[in-house]
Order: structure tokens, then sequence, then C-alpha cells
């Protein structure tokens, strides 16, 4: 029961109506940027939550419906639960996705293939167990960390710029994001680390993210809260 269907018309249309006046255009909505709120019946750490959303968008394109709208929404989903309202609606645009409610968990492209999302791909649970990782829970073990030093070029999007630095393979992505905000000044939580597609979480190492040294990795800078419209 993933809630992932990407299925046609459910109701034929009537013998006037053509196959595109039966997925009602029409009703499309603007993006909500509300992030839908939600409660596990199960309490999941942050990674299980990365391994349940993971296992969603790897088997989703097996359903019904096209890869390259399965693709959009994961694109989609990131940027809205990062506070990236307006790349999450452009995104939708381009792809001719229609909302009729608003929001990502019921969707149509403009051949009338339904795709519906799981909530727990939107947005994090209110229950959310915080899961330490070692090298964080030792206290002062933040500037003696462990591990291999490697190189790591870091494209930030705000400048077009590579920044290159030398890290240890169990510094967590939350650390180095730090040492980011140290270098440019740009705050943790306005940055969004893709690398080989993926969406890296705070609690990540360098090591499980299987970032190879010199490897780039795409810093997505969002804007600062104050300059945002809402």
């Amino acid at each position: 029961m993933g809630g992932c269907i990407g299925s046609n018309r459910e109701n034929g249309p009537s013998s006037g109506e053509s196959s595109e006046a039966a997925v009602s255009i029409g009703r499309n909505q603007p993006l909500k940027p509300e992030k839908p709120k939600w409660k596990s019946e199960v309490p999941l750490t942050d990674g299980q939550l990365r391994s349940k959303r993971d296992e969603f968008w790897d088997t989703a394109p097996a359903f019904e419906g096209r890869k390259e709208i399965w693709d959009a929404l994961k694109a989609a989903a990131y940027a809205l639960e990062t506070g990236d309202h307006s790349l999450a609606q452009a995104i939708i645009d381009g792809a001719n996705i229609s909302l009729p409610h608003g929001t990502l968990m019921d969707s149509y492209d403009e051949l009338g293939n339904r795709y519906q999302l799981p909530v727990y791909v939107l947005s994090a649970p209110t229950n959310l167990i915080e899961d330490i990782s070692e090298s964080e829970a030792g206290g002062d073990s933040e500037n003696q960390s462990p591990g291999l030093e490697i190189p790591i070029k870091f494209r930030i999007s705000s400048s077009n710029k590579d920044l290159k630095l030398y890290v240890r393979t169990t510094d967590t992505v939350l650390k180095l994001k730090k040492r980011i905000c140290d270098e440019m000044g740009i705050e943790p939580q306005r940055q969004r680390w893709f690398f080989a597609g993926r969406l890296l979480g705070d609690k990540l190492r360098v090591e499980d993210a299987k970032i190879p040294k010199s490897y780039v990795v795409q810093v997505i800078v969002s804007p600062e809260i104050g300059d945002k419209t809402t």
C-alpha cells in the first residue's frame, strides 16, 4: 500500500467528451506552500524515513505513468519540503502537471495519468525521532573526528563557484554545512546538498553518502527568509 498509483481516468468520459476533457484540467490549482502535517503510527528515525522515501522513489516508475513525471514530482517534493515553493511550482508547471487539490498528493499529467504520493515523501512526521550519529554523540568529538581526510568540491548555486574543502569521511553533512557557513556566510538551514541526484540529510556522514574524493556536491542555496514572498 505505497499510495503510488499511476492510473488513467477512473471515470470514462461521456459520449461527447474527449479524453482530455475528462482530466478536468480546468480544476488545476496552484501548489499550496504548506507542508502536510502528520504523525507516524510507528515513530521513525531520520534514517528510517530516508530509507522509506528512497524505496518509494525507486519503485514508483514501475507503476503506471511516465518516468519523467515521477522525476518531476520527486524534484518538486524535495523543493517544497526544503521551503523553495517557487521552484516546486516551476517544476510542476514545466512538466504540465495538474493539481486538482493544490497538493502533490494527487496529480495528473497532460495525458490523464494519475499520480499519488504518500505523505511521508512530502514532509517528516511530527513524532520524528532524532538519531544521533556516533561521531556526534561523543560531545567534543566534533573537533577530533576520526576517519580519512579527502578533498571534496562544493558547487554553490548562489555564486556558481566551486569551494574545495578537505573533510573527513566521518564528518556529517551538518558539520560541513557549518564549515561552509564559516567560509561563505550561508546558514546551514539554507543549504540543500545533492549528490548523484539524491538529497543528503544533515545526519548523513560523508562515508555513508559514498562521496569519493574530488567529486562535486551540488549545494542549492535557498533565499533568506526575509527575501521570500508568500
